[in-house]
Formats: structure tokens, C-alpha cells, sequence
């Protein structure tokens, strides 16, 4: 199978503040997406208090299609691009997407500021094992920092310090995905 034929997981560009209704365009047209987000209580001036859902990658929705197809998402409205170089889309890795898919969910995930500086250390037990990223300190815990260098965002996860190594900087085994949130 050639990558034309093979679905691959691309991130759309979105206009500010349109993931979600992007998300369901994908849906309505039968694409395959995630849009990873992160549920924030929230107190309003009126004193009602809430929770919202943002994006954990603002600006981005992350889909499964052919090489072949970028037109079917970049004709739907508040899509701006697909990552990539003037002449084609760049995958991502297919590996990593999927982790984050099944692992995001079980911790709490929250948007930071891409970094490319810090100690980088590798997830070694859990939903995210094999993920390389950046450990920093919030509070009293231990956050750990995912970098999507592709599209230079960053998320932050609640990790135990148990569950990471450190790696040094020019470890080869280290995935695409670094942490730096």
C-alpha cells in the first residue's frame, strides 16, 4: 500500500476558537479526527460556576486521511491549512496519535506553552508510556510537559515522578513527541 492509498493522521490548522465546529464538520463528513480537550471548571461574574471544554492543542484538529484527500477538510469552513511544507502535508507519527488517544483521557491533561528547554524524561508506565517530554514542577506535583513539534504546541499532565526516566538531551531513541509544556 502505497502513503497516497494509506490514511495517516495530518493536523488541520484551524481559525482561533473553531475546533470544535470543525470537529463536526469532519463528523458530518465521515472523518476520521480527534480534538483532545481539557475539561476547566469555570466561575462566571453572575456566580454560576461550570465546567468548559477546551482544546488541548488550540488551534489544531488532528485527522485521519489519504495524502489524496486534504481538500475534503480543507474546503470545510475554519479549516486554514494542513501542516506541512508548501508542496505536500507532513504526517504525523501514527504511533504517537494513538497513544495520546487512548492514554489522554485518564489524566489531567491541561495546555502549555510550547518550550524547548528542561530536562527531557520518557514516560515509562501508564496510558502514555514511550512518550518523551519535559518534567516541571506546578504547586506541590509534578506536571509533565508533551511538545507536538509539528504544530509547536504543548500540553501538561499530572504524572507521578515514578513513572519517568530521565533521557539525556541527544538520546536517539526519543520520540517525535517532546514535552515542554
Amino acid at each position: 500500500m502505497t502513503h497516497e492509498n494509506q490514511s495517516q493522521w495530518f493536523a488541520a490548522h484551524t481559525s482561533s476558537c473553531q475546533e470544535k465546529r470543525v470537529g463536526l464538520h469532519l463528523s458530518s463528513r465521515e472523518i476520521e479526527y480527534f480534538l483532545p480537550l481539557a475539561r476547566k471548571p469555570r466561575r462566571w461574574k453572575n456566580g454560576l460556576k461550570g465546567v468548559v471544554e477546551q482544546p488541548l492543542f488550540p488551534g489544531y484538529v488532528f485527522v485521519k486521511i489519504r495524502r489524496g484527500e486534504k481538500t475534503r477538510v480543507l474546503d470545510l469552513p475554519g479549516v486554514l491549512s494542513i501542516v506541512g511544507t508548501s508542496r505536500e502535508p507532513i504526517p504525523l507519527p501514527d504511533g504517537e496519535i494513538e497513544i495520546l488517544r487512548e492514554g489522554i483521557e485518564l489524566l489531567n491533561a491541561a495546555p502549555y506553552p510550547f518550550l524547548n528547554v528542561g530536562e527531557r524524561a520518557r514516560i515509562v508506565r501508564g496510558p502514555l508510556e514511550g512518550m518523551t517530554g519535559i518534567a516541571v514542577r506546578k504547586k506541590s506535583g509534578l506536571r509533565f510537559v508533551l511538545s507536538l513539534d509539528a504544530i509547536m504546541k504543548s500540553i501538561s499532565l499530572e504524572i507521578d515522578a515514578g513513572d519517568l526516566e530521565l533521557i539525556g538531551v541527544n538520546d536517539s531513541s526519543s520520540s517525535d513527541v517532546a514535552g515542554n509544556c
